[in-house]
């Protein structure tokens, strides 16, 4: 076990000392659980999605810059401006919260900003767009070729959106929405998206997403690297494999039980 030496007043001593003996623990004991509190915490919080929350305080620089956009925007609006802007006295009076450091109305200036959707999940999005992407050419090719495919297998192997009642999910749906607005990637999942209320799944699904993308990964590491388009298109056997990742294991035991 490591030793670490600090330096303290014997003020500081003397009442660390006195706390420690008030909980019936040596010194020692009582500092190293302190430390043991500051640096390992008992669970980590996940990001709440949602509105951003306002800031509890802010540097007097971004204050002041804050400040001048609000006074330079409360200018340029014209006279009859109503949108989200405001009007001049509307700009002038969020530049005077943060002049006077009114830290109660800081929700100014985060309402309506959205919790930030991390590189991971905003990663995992676009995994799941392409895993989906390449059933529906993998599912059309074999169509194509003359092999009659179970409707269900179809069906279960389309991107069904996510819910929008779930705030991580809620928010994987309006990413999905940007990517696809200029109507020029993922064409092909559009008219699946439409057909379940516009990617409102109304159920959680990026658990089941999860676990088809591991498998659709598994298959794909087994594979060697191809160059044409086809060499990345899946078999049924290989559908059939991801379209059975959506179950969970266990259901999947009880059911083969």
């Amino acid at each position: 076990m490591a030793v670490l030496n600090i330096r303290v007043d014997d003020r500081v001593r003397d009442q660390l000392k006195d706390l420690a003996e008030n909980q019936g623990v040596s010194l020692s004991e009582y500092v190293r659980d302190l430390l043991m509190e500051a640096v390992v915490p008992v669970y980590e919080e996940e990001a709440k999605h949602g509105d951003e929350p306002p800031a509890e305080s802010m540097r007097v620089a971004d204050r002041q810059m804050l400040s001048l956009l609000h006074r330079i925007l409360a200018r340029v609006l014209p006279e009859d401006a109503n949108d989200v802007d405001g009007d001049l006295d509307y700009q002038l009076m969020r530049a005077k919260i943060l002049e006077e450091g009114f830290t109660g109305e800081y929700w100014y200036e985060t309402a309506g900003f959205s919790t930030e959707l991390s590189k991971r999940d905003c990663g995992r999005v676009k995994d799941i767009l392409d895993m989906f992407r390449i059933c529906t050419f993998s599912i059309d090719h074999l169509c194509k070729g003359g092999v009659e495919l179970d409707d269900q297998l179809a069906y279960e192997l389309q991107f069904m959106g996510f819910d929008h009642n779930d705030a991580l999910e809620g928010h994987m749906a309006s990413y999905v929405e940007f990517l696809m607005r200029d109507g020029e990637r993922w064409t092909e999942l559009q008219p699946q998206i439409k057909s379940n209320d516009d990617g409102n799944s109304h159920s959680p699904m990026l658990d089941t997403y999860m676990r088809m993308l591991a498998e659709y990964r598994r298959i794909m590491d087994a594979r060697k690297r191809g160059f044409s388009r086809l060499d990345y298109l899946l078999s049924e056997e290989e559908l059939i494999r991801i379209r059975e990742a959506r179950i969970r294991p266990s259901n999947r035991r009880a059911t083969e039980g």
